[in-house]
């Protein structure tokens, strides 16, 4: 398959995914937050943990965003991956965290719903750099929403406007994007291969006067690291492609086989996600993941089901958490 990737603005092709020396994801929102539990696992430290004083608590709510800081040759890079569901809530924890929200350099939206997209103005306004790069999709920006039983149409909260995330700038793309010099892939539109991910049936979006079907939404995209020594660590959004055509598509696209860790959602929550948890485990088993941190829209039984089948590599994400690779 051909590739087109796109390197900090400018088009290339077959471009390498640099191999970062090392990295910190920390959980900046997510629905779940547990300071009491013991995390087994060298590379995970709760905030009690890490943060090594006393600190204000910060808050859970569904939605998600992920703090990332890739290390190459003595310099940092960080970036921010959604930016939760409400207006300041990523905001107020990263103050409570001690995180300077300054240090970011790019912005990236998984997809196109107000649980990921919620705090970008206020998120915007705490960086305060002219020209900030926020990568997204031209999908993002349709009307949404999502279909009742009944077929009654619940809308979703509008996408900013360009001019509401001044003097932030959107940069648009459908094709693999390297940012941060090369140390950070973002997948780009994922294909979706599988015969049980089948995408969000009761998704609709308002195209040509009207309600239509929308059920792939092909904005959803996820993050790729490539950390010497380990292999590949795959943060996703809410998984609407596919946990396991991400996870494919990452190997494909990076020509790297071993995926040393799985984060973010997986989306196997609701009653037409959560027929397909049995497969998707069965499948996550196959990649053999090191490290396996489901989150937001995975739900309790898709969590539950992983850390029965896989209680070596799982770690339950809670708001906070510092994973270390």
């Amino acid at each position: 398959m051909g590739l087109n990737f796109m390197s900090e603005g400018s088009k290339g092709s077959g471009l390498k995914l640099i191999e970062a020396q090392s990295l910190e994801i920390i959980s900046l929102m997510d629905n779940s937050l547990d300071i009491l539990s013991t995390i087994r696992r060298n590379e995970v430290k709760s905030v009690r943990e890490w943060t090594k004083k006393h600190f204000r608590l910060p808050i859970a709510e569904h939605g998600f965003s992920m703090f990332i800081r890739v290390f190459y040759d003595g310099k940092v890079h960080s970036v921010l991956f959604d930016t939760g569901c409400s207006l300041n809530g990523v905001v107020t924890n990263a103050k409570r965290l001690g995180i300077n929200l300054a240090e970011v350099e790019y912005i990236v939206l998984s997809h196109g719903h107000y649980d990921h997209f919620g705090g970008l103005i206020y998120v915007v306004k705490a960086v305060g750099k002219d020209n900030l790069p926020i990568i997204v999709h031209e999908d993002m920006f349709k009307k949404r929403g999502v279909a009742s039983p009944k077929g009654n149409i619940r809308e979703y909260p509008a996408f900013p406007k360009e001019e509401m995330v001044k003097p932030a700038k959107y940069i648009k793309t459908k094709q693999p994007y390297l940012i941060a010099n090369g140390l950070i892939l973002v997948t780009g539109e994922i294909p979706r291969e599988t015969s049980f991910e089948k995408g969000y049936s009761q998704h609709k979006a308002f195209i040509d006067g009207k309600w239509q079907p929308d059920p792939w939404i092909w904005d959803d995209r996820a993050l790729i690291i490539n950390v010497k020594n380990k292999g590949l660590v795959i943060i996703s959004g809410c998984a609407h492609a596919g946990i396991i055509n991400t996870a494919l598509y990452a190997q494909r696209i990076t020509g790297i086989k071993v995926i040393h860790a799985l984060l973010g959602g997986f989306h196997l929550a609701g009653k037409e996600s959560e027929q397909r948890i049995s497969q998707t485990v069965k499948e996550i088993k196959r990649i053999k993941p090191n490290l396996l941190a489901p989150s937001h829209c995975t739900g309790w039984r898709g969590s539950y089901t992983l850390a029965m089948s896989m209680p070596k590599a799982f770690v339950w994400n809670s708001v906070g958490n510092l994973y270390k690779f």
